[in-house]
């Protein structure tokens, strides 16, 4: 059935492009929490007494 090939890469090129973006926002907020959470304990440790 070659008249079923385009939908085929259609259906391939959208799911990959939604797992694509899916992944890479998933890494984004981990990195974005693990950078607060960095962050406060930078700002905690730093408690100098001169």
């Amino acid at each position: 059935m070659p008249q079923m090939a385009p939908m085929w890469w259609l259906t391939l090129s959208v799911s990959f492009n939604i797992i694509m973006m899916m992944t890479m926002s998933t890494i984004y907020f981990n990195k974005n929490t693990k950078i607060k959470k960095m962050f406060k304990m930078k700002n905690q440790n730093m408690n100098w007494k001169w």
